[in-house]
């Protein structure tokens, strides 16, 4: 439930490797040089020992319980970790009233939340009054964007520090620490190239968790001959045969690479468009997810620019409902390189906001009578369909028929580009409106 800690705990040879090996001071700790580099804001705060309630975002293993630790060791505070899992309001109460009455004599109370983002509603609720007066300094740390998955009441006292992943020269110098502290391998004698070291770290992905974790199960699988273990590359290669993807289907990294495909797709890069893909399927996305997204974008980035886009689009759609993963990727990547390299207008998508505009924000107009249909005789004694002019019968196929509502007159949405194939519908359009110019008497008059 809750877990109270003055010091780090001690180290023990049973221990996972990440876990004796895990930084007890800024000195010892790699990565995050843009937040902890001398003269950065969260470097003076920690030293200057003057740390507020904040919230570290970022991807597992990049340091964040970590960096909550020191903090604790640098300070006289009480250090409490909650468990998002396991706590619910009435333990938050109880320790926040025994925060409380030790603020009263002067003693500070750290509370520390690891996946805070897992606590629902009323347990965020529940520390406000506590860090509003000071009687806690919260620490959360999320893998999630705050901005979704903290209430924004919370969010709004606590300052949010973005931890990146890990660097491929942190994680070496990383393992290079693992192999040569005494926490570590340090003792032992450990035989490792620089080369199956630096294929340990690509394969970490930015976790320092992971590559502590491969680099330790190497070693244990090592070929030991006397004192000395050897961890050869092809005994790596099988710990490192399938690296895993860092995507969260749910999660904010679910919306970035969506988000990435889309815009890839947007400015005609066809290659960065695939691998924003492969990273989605890859990390195990409904490829069903992927196709709706393709079949949106064929009208919004393409519409009458090439209409067979979205042919190609819900194609790849249905194609994907009938073979399924992973059959379905190569049909996923056909389209998705055809509508990279499809000529791009947006026309279509600005052409409906700027009619829902009006349709939201304008009087609900009533429809012309001359283009409403008289199915009764009550309806045609009420004038309705009086004066409609078929547009099949004339030379032009063009009439002088109002079609807008009254309010609406010389309203324009469409405005088509001269991309693709949109160029024949600008000069139609062209057409069709210099017509109207010269024909209708609601414009000429």
């Amino acid at each position: 439930m809750t877990e109270q800690t003055s010091l780090f705990d001690q180290n023990d040879a049973n221990q996972p490797l990440a876990s004796r090996m895990r930084p007890q001071t800024l000195a010892e700790f790699v990565g995050q040089q843009q937040l902890l580099g001398h003269g950065k804001v969260l470097r003076q705060l920690i030293d200057d020992d003057a740390v507020s309630s904040l919230i570290f975002w970022g991807p597992p293993g990049v340091g964040k319980t970590t960096l909550a630790r020191i903090i604790a060791n640098k300070t006289q505070a009480r250090f409490i970790n909650f468990s998002a899992v396991t706590s619910g309001i009435k333990e938050i109460r109880q320790v926040m009233e025994e925060a409380e009455g030790n603020r009263q004599i002067g003693e500070r109370t750290i509370v520390f939340v690891d996946e805070i983002h897992r606590f629902n509603k009323a347990q965020q609720d529940a520390f406000l009054p506590f860090v509003e007066k000071g009687s806690i300094t919260l620490i959360g740390a999320t893998t999630e964007n705050p901005s979704f998955e903290i209430n924004s009441a919370l969010l709004s006292r606590t300052k949010v520090f973005v931890l990146q992943p890990l660097t491929h020269d942190d994680l070496i110098q990383l393992l290079n620490q693992a192999l040569h502290d005494d926490r570590g391998f340090g003792k032992q004698k450990i035989h490792i190239s620089d080369q199956t070291i630096g294929a340990i770290a690509d394969f970490a992905n930015g976790d320092a968790r992971v590559a502590l974790n491969t680099l330790e199960m190497a070693v244990l699988n090592g070929q030991q001959v006397g004192e000395v273990t050897t961890v050869d590359q092809d005994d790596v290669a099988q710990l490192v045969s399938r690296k895993s993807l860092m995507y969260d289907k749910k999660g904010d990294e679910h919306y970035n690479i969506i988000s990435a495909l889309h815009k890839s797709m947007r400015n005609s890069d066809a290659d960065a468009a695939l691998y924003w893909l492969s990273r989605m399927l890859e990390g195990g996305e409904d490829p069903l997810y992927v196709a709706r997204r393709l079949i949106r974008f064929a009208s919004e980035d393409i519409g009458l620019a090439d209409s067979r886009a979205l042919e190609i689009a819900v194609a790849a759609y249905q194609a994907s409902h009938l073979i399924g993963m992973p059959e379905c990727t190569v049909n996923l990547a056909q389209a998705v390189v055809y509508l990279s390299m499809a000529p791009k207008s947006n026309a279509i998508y600005t052409a409906y906001s700027a009619a829902k505009h009006d349709a939201l924000h304008s009087m609900a107009e009533p429809v012309p009578l001359q283009i409403r249909n008289a199915p009764t005789k009550l309806m045609a004694d009420l004038h309705y369909g009086e004066g409609y002019q078929y547009a099949h019968d004339t030379k032009d196929k063009l009439t002088t028929l109002q079609t807008m509502p009254d309010n609406l007159i010389g309203h324009v949405y469409y405005q088509p580009t001269t991309q693709g194939s949109e160029k024949r519908f600008a000069e139609r359009l062209a057409q069709i409106r210099e017509w109207h110019a010269e024909h209708d008497d609601h414009l000429n008059g």
